[in-house]
């Protein structure tokens, strides 16, 4: 088993939720080379999001903190509120000293700041690597 109750040998079916068009696309080939996880579905929106975890039943949502509507920190409260099963991991350009303070409190397991966004980031968040694992800038809120 791997954090989430996951079992090792099925995929991690991932959303990636974001208003900008080639944010979502480069965040869906990072999730796509990346062994052991797959795209199950995409949203531009925060209530989008939330309809789609409703529907595809994701265990993972990477989510944009920045969108139209309801933003991606009141969207992970209210996926974490319906559906605590589901790992919500907040997206933005936000130094990790400037997250907005309800973050903190949003259900979001964890922070990846677009920049270092990438395949080993992924993984290492994922597996519950934090600031002091293998992946310094990603890891718990």
């Amino acid at each position: 088993m791997e954090r989430w109750g996951t079992v090792a040998d099925e995929a991690v079916s991932v959303l990636v939720v974001d208003d900008q068009l080639p944010f979502r696309m480069a965040a869906k080939t990072v999730v796509r080379v990346t062994p052991g996880f797959e795209v199950i579905g995409e949203a531009e929106s925060g209530e989008d999001a939330v309809a789609q975890v409703d529907a595809l039943q994701p265990r993972l949502v990477l989510m944009d903190i920045n969108m139209p509507g309801i933003n991606g920190i009141e969207a992970a409260h209210r996926i974490h509120e319906a559906h605590p099963d589901v790992c919500v991991v907040l997206l933005s350009t936000y130094p990790r000293d400037d997250l907005p303070s309800d973050a903190l409190t949003s259900g979001a397991a964890a922070y990846i700041n677009k920049d270092e966004f990438g395949p080993q980031i992924l993984r290492s968040t994922w597996d519950g690597s934090g600031p002091n694992g293998d992946a310094p800038q990603a890891g718990q809120i």
